[in-house]
């Protein structure tokens, strides 16, 4: 697997584990309870980074990966995990850190147009557990992912 540097800077809300979402903005895991709603606009045929997951301690030092499970699979297109590296700087209390990452992508069907669906469930290693539901309009004049 091909590992990625992603680099972003921004503070974050908790020192605890981070679910990096939404031009990297970061996020904090429990985002809206157990579930969340992302929506994407995507080009038919390429990646679409819709998702990147890691644990960034308040000491700076990375923690464990969440586990990634694809809950429901899109119709019309694929869903790949990857792992990366992030790199953040001024992320709360920790001026620049690097941390594994892994790295969500979603692909449509090169012949696809129209909207899809798909859901992952993220398990962080403290046992708490979120459902992400990703609407994604593929279509002609898309495909920005974060």
């Amino acid at each position: 697997m091909n590992t990625q540097s992603l680099t972003r800077s921004t503070t974050s809300r908790s020192g605890l584990a981070l679910g990096v979402l939404g031009c990297l903005s970061v996020v904090a895991a429990q985002a809206q309870g157990n579930i969340a709603e992302r929506e994407f606009k995507a080009a038919p045929g390429k990646d679409l980074r819709v998702g990147v997951y890691t644990d960034i301690r308040p000491d700076c030092t990375s923690g464990p990966l969440p586990a990634i499970r694809l809950a429901a699979p899109p119709a019309h297109g694929a869903v790949a995990v990857k792992r990366g590296m992030l790199k953040a700087t001024n992320l709360k209390q920790c001026l620049a850190t690097e941390a594994p990452a892994f790295v969500a992508f979603y692909r449509a069907a090169l012949d696809f147009r129209g909207s899809d669906r798909f859901a992952l469930e993220i398990t962080w290693p403290d046992g708490r557990k979120q459902i992400q539901r990703f609407h994604i309009d593929v279509g002609n004049s898309a495909g920005m992912g974060i």
